[in-house]
């Protein structure tokens, strides 16, 4: 009885592990028909002609340009192409265009803009990271979330309209939204649209959240539309109304005025159990939440929601009662993984501090324990505290967290010693220390590490079903975090925009820093000077309408006027990009290496004469996307980091060690992610590429 009962307990087993992996397993049909390759986001595909030992004969097979695609030439194209049936399907231009490509040839099949006018123009965010597709078999959709908040459904075959879709193929995304329509200027959106069981879901861009002019904001509400008729079928209220749960989180009736709590990057979505997972970003006030005490649910928090109904199935909180900005901004990866024997659907959630989450996919319970540890509570006046902070036990961050003198520049005893002297105007601690108010007991700024610009942003992981590896690129960024009164700028008590002010190399207005409240690294509004800025595609933080930020003292910063370390070089040692490979059936770290070599102004920097420099990597996250054979990797677009992240190159690592098999020089810095697919027999790896006075273009490539 005994052998039998094994016998029979092992037919289980492999029964449920055979059906779990039928879930979640990257592309398989040598396409990529969806942001992430699949549905769950996991950048992963089968295909297997580019090899390691054939990899360094990579060659440029076509490039097509963006730059006619607008009143002016867009430098950052966020945008990851989709592929199906050998045509690419991708969005274009400071106006955004969807844009139909030949995806052997690059040649432009059909293009389409919807003219939204001033609508359009005032919209808070010009940015667009593509579009959606969908097909029942018979008729196939693009679906597009325009920059002035609008939703249009395409014929994938001519670019036209869908007549059957909302009025003329076009749903005004104002209205039945739950609230009064809100006005020209306040939403947007930056990520496509997911479409899950025939129903599209949405999410937005709103106003950055450094400076607001007001406690009370647009909501950021996530809404169902149905595929075919543009039907609205659920809302999903992301600050829950009287009598929804999760409204008793919000103290002092802060539920009735706060906003933004949106979802801006792109979704994950499991079609056989119809749910999607949604990131949700801060709400109202990225620094500052007098206004709103409580948790503030479901604000930081990942929320599984049915698409057919909108009802949430399960959340967990991450961040509670968010005051750095740490937002979630990157797409959950839905990810198939044994952990002690037992097989689980999880979704692992990266975030722009350093941690990543498991979870059970189903019902949301942690693969490892989460622990709530006690936090430091600030002074700021009239600030609400949550006295503790979720720590997941396993795996380890992936990138630093928190700030002490150990994460100073290490070159030489002399440059420590300057920037140990640097510091000392600043208040420093472990992740999750709160800002200040400017001045406060003589110090400038709180010093925060990860800033809201790192570690791991709208990018996102990568994982690998044949052996159960998830990478994630990341940036080492610090930022000078402090809060000054709202005066006639707000009426919130406090907003931010300090951190300015500092001496020997520190943020310095006399030396050509912005003053608070101006332009600034991490926070140039919409319309900031040089090339496009968007504080979202920067990480999702910024300010909003040109109000000033955090200073950020990364190496990409300390390149322009935004903060400068010891002698002008970077205020923390490296490595500040790099590329983390975990083992997710055990969550353990297998490698971790610098993405990017190292900057040309570190290597001959005067004060490192003679002094050997480690690899640095590069202050970007410059997306991945991993086949059987490699995994690839850029440096980044490097626009809004001071002009001082990203580069051109372009890497094979090897999966398994992180070494670097290969490295090819683009013609620009990449800007969105890569991704390949298979048409004709011949794979192609296509990426999105830009920089500073260079127009965006995407660049196939693929073996001779």
């Amino acid at each position: 009885m005994r052998m039998r009962s094994l016998a029979f307990s092992l037919v289980v087993l492999c029964v449920a592990v055979s059906a779990l992996l039928s879930g979640q397993r990257g592309v398989t049909n040598g396409e990529w028909p969806h942001w992430g390759g699949d549905l769950g986001s996991t950048k992963y595909s089968p295909l297997d002609q580019i090899t390691r030992d054939n990899v360094k004969d990579l060659r440029i097979a076509w490039r097509w340009k963006s730059e006619n695609y607008g009143p002016r030439p867009q430098f950052n194209m966020e945008a990851t192409p989709l592929m199906v049936g050998g045509v690419l399907y991708t969005t274009a231009g400071f106006r955004p265009n969807v844009v139909a490509i030949n995806a052997a040839t690059g040649e432009t099949l059909w293009s389409y803009r919807l003219d939204e006018g001033t609508r359009g123009d005032r919209a808070p965010r010009s940015v667009s990271r593509g579009v959606e597709y969908w097909s029942d078999g018979k008729q196939a959709r693009i679906i597009l979330i325009t920059r002035g908040y609008q939703l249009v459904s395409l014929d994938a075959k001519t670019g036209l309209p869908d007549p059957a879709f909302g009025r003329n193929g076009v749903i005004d995304l104002y209205q039945d939204f739950d609230q009064p329509p809100p006005q020209d200027g306040v939403i947007s959106s930056t990520s496509p649209a997911v479409v899950v069981r025939n129903v599209i879901v949405i999410g937005a861009a709103m106003v950055g959240g450094t400076a607001p002019r007001s406690k009370e904001n647009t909501k950021g509400y996530i809404r169902g539309f149905d595929v075919r008729t543009g039907k609205r079928l659920w809302t999903f209220h992301t600050i829950p109304q009287p009598g929804e749960f999760g409204n008793d989180t919000w103290l002092n009736d802060s539920w009735s005025y706060t906003g933004n709590t949106t979802v801006w990057s792109p979704f994950s979505a499991d079609e056989e159990l119809g749910y999607v997972y949604l990131p949700v970003e801060s709400a109202t006030g990225d620094y500052y939440g007098g206004h709103r005490p409580g948790n503030n649910l479901f604000a930081g928090s990942l929320v599984c929601v049915d698409a057919r109904t909108g009802k949430r199935v399960w959340h967990q909180q991450l961040v509670h009662h968010d005051i750095w900005d740490y937002d979630l901004a990157s797409p959950p990866t839905l990810i198939n993984i044994t952990v002690n024997g037992k097989p689980i659907r999880a979704v692992a959630q990266t975030t722009k501090w350093s941690y990543l989450f498991v979870f059970d996919r189903v019902n949301g319970t942690p693969v490892w324990p989460v622990e709530e540890r006690r936090v430091e509570a600030g002074n700021v006046p009239g600030e609400w505290y949550s006295p503790t902070q979720p720590h997941p036990t396993r795996p380890a961050p992936y990138d630093r967290q928190g700030v002490s003198e150990q994460d100073l520049i290490d070159f030489t005893p002399e440059l420590n010693a300057e920037a140990r002297a640097m510091i000392k105007d600043y208040k420093i601690g472990p992740l999750f220390t709160p800002p200040i108010v400017a001045g406060t007991d003589g110090l400038r700024a709180t010093l925060q590490i990860p800033a809201a610009q790192g570690s791991a942003l709208w990018q996102g992981a990568a994982w690998d079903p044949e052996t159960n590896m998830l990478y994630i690129p990341s940036v080492t960024n610090m930022s000078a975090n402090a809060l000054q009164p709202g005066g006639e700028r707000s009426d919130m008590n406090f907003i931010g925009g300090g951190g300015g002010g500092g001496r020997g190399g520190a943020p310095d207005r006399g030396r050509g820093a912005p003053p608070a409240g101006g332009r600034g690294a991490t926070a140039a509004g919409p319309r900031g000077g040089g090339a496009p800025v968007d504080p979202q595609a920067a990480g999702g933080g910024g300010g909003g309408r040109g109000r000033g930020g955090p200073v950020v003292l990364g190496p990409g910063a300390s390149r322009g006027p935004w903060g400068m370390g010891p002698q002008g070089l970077p205020l923390i040692k490296p490595p500040y990009g790099r590329i983390t490979a975990y083992n997710m059936n055990t969550g353990d770290i297998v490698w971790q290496v610098a993405n990017g070599d190292t900057y040309e102004w570190i290597k001959t920097h005067p004060a490192l004469k003679g002094v050997t420099i480690p690899k640095t990597g590069r202050a970007d996250e410059g997306g991945i996307v991993v086949t059987k054979t490699l995994a690839f990797a850029g440096q980044g677009c490097g626009l809004f980091r001071g002009g001082g992240g990203g580069g051109p190159m372009f890497y094979a690592y090897d999966k398994m060690t992180g070494a670097v098999v290969h490295e090819l020089e683009l013609p620009a810095n990449t800007c969105g992610n890569p991704m390949t697919y298979m048409v004709n027999g011949k794979q192609y790896i296509v990426v999105a590429v830009g920089a500073q006075n260079f127009p965006a273009e995407l660049v196939a490539l693929s073996l001779p």
